[in-house]
């Protein structure tokens, strides 16, 4: 995975030691004075290369932090942890330990967005500002998707098509983008999910929520979004507490992936708004 190991060469690895394990940062950055860290949570089956296209520029106009959501990545999972709302207390817990009483803007991508949610309404002094990306918990997720799992017997070659396909599925609209790279790094980071069969992306959690949300909360969605298809247009409908509401073209649900210029410049106008 070239591209990965060339954007983590370029980064701080931290480990942190937990009561319960550890959890593994990356850091890019050098510590910008007046600039409030940024902090990066991935999806669901995911690590902080969920953010390999995008990190590089955002640590142009700050520091940087990119979490492995315990139970993912190179983070342990937490005893009794089965889904977001188990795992919220946690994030938030490592978040203050992490940057102490300094609130921290975040961006969550799907579940990592659906976990802060929680975290801002149960602990909304760590996170000053929250940008959700793609997030589920709306209650307006369509049909199940014709995702397609792994079997044990299964070689390198089938499992590569099984990943081809349910990106393609679910995660972007531009088939031509999920290449030999790509695969590898989905391959690195679903063996590596230690927290299998969540539910709790298809209710309405985040609704029931937010009105405790302290915090300016901003959306951005991929305008092929798999997970909401005809749904894009309710988002801000449902979603009340949301200060500004952006849909980027001609991208799918991983929508930093799959046209980061166009979400760099959309996160960056948010960011300065929020600064």
């Amino acid at each position: 995975m070239t591209r990965v190991t060339s954007v983590e060469s370029q980064s701080r690895r931290l480990i942190q030691q937990q009561a319960w394990g550890h959890v593994t940062w990356h850091v890019w950055g050098e510590g910008v004075v007046g600039k409030a860290p940024l902090v990066l949570l991935h999806g669901g089956s995911g690590s902080w290369t969920h953010w390999v296209r995008n990190v590089i520029h955002l640590a142009k106009h700050r520091d940087v932090w990119a979490l492995d959501l315990p139970g993912f990545g190179d983070s342990s999972l937490p005893p009794s942890v089965r889904d977001a709302d188990d795992l919220a207390p946690y994030v938030a817990q490592i978040l203050a330990s992490t940057f102490g009483k300094h609130a921290v803007d975040v961006v969550g991508f799907s579940f990592g967005g659906l976990t802060a949610g929680l975290v801002a309404a149960h602990n909304p002094e760590v996170i000053r500002s929250l940008y959700l990306v793609g997030v589920p918990g709306l209650g307006l997720m369509r049909e199940a998707l014709p995702m397609r799992g792994m079997l044990p017997e299964m070689g390198f070659e089938q499992r590569a098509a099984v990943h081809r396909h349910n990106l393609r599925v679910m995660m972007l609209s531009d088939e031509s983008l999920i290449d030999d790279t790509l695969i590898e790094l989905q391959e690195a980071n679903v063996v590596r999910d230690n927290m299998r069969r969540r539910k709790i992306a298809r209710t309405d959690v985040l609704l029931q929520v937010q009105h405790l949300w302290q915090c300016p909360v901003h959306g951005i969605w991929g305008a092929q979004d798999a997970l909401y298809h005809s749904n894009l247009q309710r988002i801000p409908e449902v979603l009340t507490r949301l200060n500004s509401f952006h849909l980027i073209a001609d991208a799918g649900h991983w929508v930093a992936y799959e046209q980061p210029q166009a979400f760099h410049l959309v996160l960056d106008q948010m960011l300065n708004q929020s600064s």
